[in-house]
């Protein structure tokens, strides 16, 4: 097998059009490529408005040595294909009298239940909140009513926050035992459709998403694993050291020996119960900020050249900066086509994310623009004090929106962070409104952040107007506030992947080990494969799947 790289086409170009132009990349005839697999694809919009997709692409051809000698000094046009392939350890020799236990089904906790469904070990996962297709009912009617279900939201529920979400799938995870294709391949063939397994920046949309958790879950339920709803974790039980059960529900105990701890970042109530226990745990850092909507049409014309994307759809953006007290600002969680939703898990505070539904047809697009933060900011020594610092800027914006999300415009935030009359030249033709799920106010956000943070988050807008035309428009909408974007705590856990206490596996994101699907889909996996090296299946012969 060969891999071409870099092969450029254009965006119309079906299977037998890609097939013949490998086959002049390489001068062949097009009937010698046996085979052909799309490996990636990006977009490639270096001469605006002219567009093309950038392939690598692994084909099958005859003579591939003589064709590998054509190319003998061109490696980076053409080279032997190489894959790693993935493999589920072998299991081990020790008997496991209990299932293993996992807390939370977000993308960490699902996927470590699964893969250990699919090799006889029956896990019982529990889930605080609902079941995808309840949670979203929960979901709709906390946008529409401002009625919170604790337990229920954005943050809470099957399919963990991610769920309402852009679906991004796209990691900067290193995937050296080959996890990340796994993981895709895995979501794809739970009905992701197969273009996330190479498209450069893969992304499903919440809806799509939703539909996938669904899948993963019954497959998890037929291969003889436990999926329990409403069942909140309230205590961590453990003997000389070691993890004996869990409680659920502050009643019921179920008796395990593993313990994977995939609660997601929101699960406050929960870090605070591991801590009471003695479990090690450190405050870490992580960044807050604001949304931030423009019109996609200006962002398509900027990165495109032209408003209408066509078929390569709604353009995103990646940008960042360093502010002159030495915080980073940066684009986080970028949603084209896509809205702001009200993200609250806790009553009496409000936090904002970003969601797109698969076919990102929104108007605006959005993203969190996001400023450093570390436990020097947090005003106490205590390893949850993150938490706290969090809790105070969403009280903030709570007050600000009287419930509902606090907005203001651009302009308006610089010349109050400032105290200097902004220029308004760079106005968008159009009046932008927000476009959001969940009520909103117009508010004054200067007074949300930190100081330090707000001037930091202005420096950084400015210079991201200098990179994408428009960005610091004074009619820019802003909303907050942002404080959700990675665990503020980080357990500990050494190289066998658990906590000094014995059987309890901290896992993806919550624990301070993910940012994102992907990564926390990967950490899952390897936590899986943890358990499954140390014990055997429970009286179960390993399923051929």
């Amino acid at each position: 097998m060969l891999r071409i790289h870099q092969l450029k086409a254009g965006a119309q170009l079906g299977n037998e059009g890609l097939k013949e132009r490998a086959a002049r990349f390489l001068r062949i005839p097009a009937n010698e490529i046996r085979e052909i697999h799309i490996v990636r694809r990006s977009v490639d919009a270096r001469k605006k408005p002219e567009i093309f997709y950038n392939y690598t692409l692994d084909v099958k051809v005859r003579h591939e040595e003589k064709i590998l000698g054509r190319f003998r000094g061109r490696e980076n046009q053409v080279s032997p294909a190489e894959t790693v392939p993935y493999v589920f350890p072998k299991t081990g020799e020790r008997e496991q009298e209990d299932p293993p236990v996992i807390v939370g089904m977000g993308p960490a906790g699902l996927f470590c239940g699964y893969f250990l469904a699919l090799h006889g070990y029956r896990p019982i996962l529990l889930e605080r909140g609902r079941a995808v297709e309840e949670r979203q009912k929960d979901v709709e009617r906390f946008w529409e009513t401002g009625i919170l279900d604790p337990d229920s939201n954005v943050q809470f529920g099957e399919g963990g926050a991610g769920a309402f979400s852009d679906g991004k799938l796209n990691t900067l995870v290193r995937d050296r035992d080959g996890r990340n294709g796994v993981v895709l391949k895995t979501l794809a063939g739970f009905g992701a459709g197969e273009s996330i397994c190479y498209e450069a920046k893969p992304h499903i949309g919440t809806d799509v998403l939703c539909q996938v958790v669904r899948n993963m879950r019954r497959e998890i339920i037929e291969l003889g694993g436990q999926v329990r709803f409403s069942s909140c974790v309230t205590e961590l039980l453990t003997e000389n050291g070691e993890v004996s059960g869990v409680v659920v529900n502050g009643s019921e105990r179920i008796p395990c020996r593993q313990v994977v701890l995939a609660c997601g970042h929101s699960a406050r109530d929960t870090f605070y119960m591991l801590k009471k226990k003695g479990v090690p745990m450190e405050a870490k850092a992580f960044a807050v900020g604001l949304r931030v909507e423009h019109l996609q049409s200006r962002i398509n014309l900027c990165q495109y050249g032209r408003e209408d994307p066509g078929p390569f759809g709604a353009a995103s953006y990646k940008v960042t900066a360093r502010a002159s007290n030495g915080r980073s600002v940066y684009s986080f969680c970028m949603c084209p086509g896509g809205y702001v939703v009200n993200a609250s898990s806790e009553p009496g505070r409000t936090a904002v994310n970003g969601m797109s539904y698969s076919g990102r047809k929104g108007k605006n697009a959005n993203s969190a623009v996001i400023v450093s933060v570390t436990p020097e900011d947090f005003g106490s020594d205590s390893p949850l004090s993150g938490i706290e610092f969090q809790r105070r800027l969403e009280e903030k914006a709570y007050e600000l929106g009287r419930g509902k999300i606090p907005v203001q415009r651009y302009g308006e935030f610089r010349e109050k962070v400032t105290q200097a009359s902004g220029d308004r030249k760079d106005r968008t033709e159009e009046i932008l409104l927000p476009q959001m799920k969940g009520e909103y106010v117009w508010a004054d956000l200067s007074r949300l952040l930190p100081p330090s943070c707000s001037e930091a988050f202005v420096e950084g807008m400015t210079e991201f107007g200098r990179q994408i035309r428009g960005f610091d428009s004074p009619d820019t909408v802003l909303s907050g506030v942002e404080s959700r974007t990675s665990s503020p705590v980080r357990i500990l856990r050494d190289k066998s992947l658990q906590s000094e206490v014995r059987g309890l596996y901290p896992c993806g994101e919550g624990a301070g080990y993910a940012g994102g699907i992907t990564s926390a889909a990967m950490d899952g996996l390897r936590i899986a494969e943890a358990i499954a090296g140390e014990y055997a299946p429970q009286g179960r012969e390993r399923p051929d799947r």
